[in-house]
């Protein structure tokens, strides 16, 4: 994920796609989907007893390291190619009925990318459904890498792509196990992280349409027609070292409940100094797309808030982002197991 000029999200939720925020929360709230809008039940019926299964971080971690052996994860590659028959193979493994959006995207260079979004429908039948995301490519050159030598070449991607599509395996893993009330939908987005390099100043305002490639085809193209879920949940960047997850802009815009909901479950898991109150600016992330597709979307991504000029609409990212240091090295287990167990309790407690 890059930093992006905040600017251009105006544009984002302008028209057509700030209606579709709108008309969704408010059906939302009539229906009583999204957010805590659970009815009252009488003083005499028992209590629902809900159970959790326990999010194993050797096994994300295992998914994790897997993806990284398979090397840069940028299309057009063997890794790429192995990498996303790996990840259907998978999901399949754990009972996803899988559905693999091919197509072929232009780069900002012009480049013809072969892209593929891999998604997978859990208990496909259920109406109530949520949505989960992250992005399996990696960033074809670490343009901010200290080394100016080592800036044209892909990164390892360990935490930039890897570890929200490694958390997300491990809770296909525990559905498969034991299934949730409601039905769960996982997309691997693709082409996320193909924009243009910090070192090319050539850009233009439109240089934000060369991120997220696999999700605005998504949204273009949904896997379903008219495709609804209650809310949505992105993950990016949910393992490194010394991480923070801070409320992202767009996400208390356009779904402060989901945020509350999520937050909140971390708080009463112990992981309150993980999951802070402050809001950062604004990003333009795949969960900008799943928002226009109308799914109320947040976005759990390692970003702080920041006054320094690096940061666009007042936010930073790691040192180790678009560097040669988002490696193995780099990767907090506890993060990952922070993530992963409050992304759990948050599913198994939707009705």
């Amino acid at each position: 994920m890059a930093t992006k000029r905040t600017r251009l999200i105006a544009l984002l939720l302008s028209g057509a796609a700030a209606l579709v925020f709108i008309l969704q929360s408010c059906e939302n709230r009539k229906s009583g989907r999204g957010g805590d809008s659970s009815t009252k039940e009488s003083s005499d019926k028992p209590k629902e007893q809900i159970v959790v299964p326990s999010f194993i971080t050797d096994s994300a971690m295992f998914f994790l390291r897997t993806q990284v052996e398979f090397g840069p994860r940028v299309p057009n590659t063997r890794a790429h190619v192995q990498t996303g028959d790996w990840l259907v193979s998978r999901l399949q493994a754990y009972g996803g009925r899988t559905i693999e959006q091919k197509t072929t995207v232009l780069a900002w260079d012009g480049t013809p990318l072969r892209m593929r979004n891999i998604i997978a429908e859990f208990n496909p039948d259920a109406r109530k459904r949520i949505l989960l995301a992250a992005h399996w490519d990696t960033r074809p050159y670490a343009d901010k890498d200290p080394e100016s030598s080592m800036r044209k070449l892909p990164i390892d991607g360990a935490n930039d792509g890897a570890s929200g599509v490694a958390v997300l395996l491990e809770v296909a893993r525990l559905i498969q196990q034991a299934p949730p009330k409601v039905g769960v939908d996982i997309i691997f987005f693709d082409a996320e992280d193909y924009g243009r390099p910090e070192w090319d100043d050539g850009g233009s305002d439109q240089d934000y349409l060369y991120w997220c490639l696999g999700s605005q085809h998504w949204k273009n193209n949904p896997h379903r027609p008219g495709y609804q879920a209650m809310f949505g949940i992105l993950l990016d960047m949910v393992g490194g070292r010394n991480a923070r997850f801070n409320r992202e802009g767009i996400s208390m815009q356009v779904a402060p409940d989901v945020v509350n909901r999520v937050w909140s479950t971390a708080a009463k898991l112990g992981y309150a100094g993980l999951f802070q109150d402050p809001v950062t600016g604004e990003i333009i992330d795949d969960h900008i797309f799943m928002n226009q597709a109308g799914v109320r979307s947040i976005d759990i991504i390692d970003m702080q808030p920041s006054t320094k000029t690096m940061g666009f609409g007042g936010y930073e990212f790691s040192s180790t982002h678009h560097t040669h240091k988002d490696n193995l090295e780099n990767i907090d287990p506890s993060v990952v197991e922070a993530v992963g167990r409050t992304l759990t309790h948050v599913i198994y407690h939707t009705r």
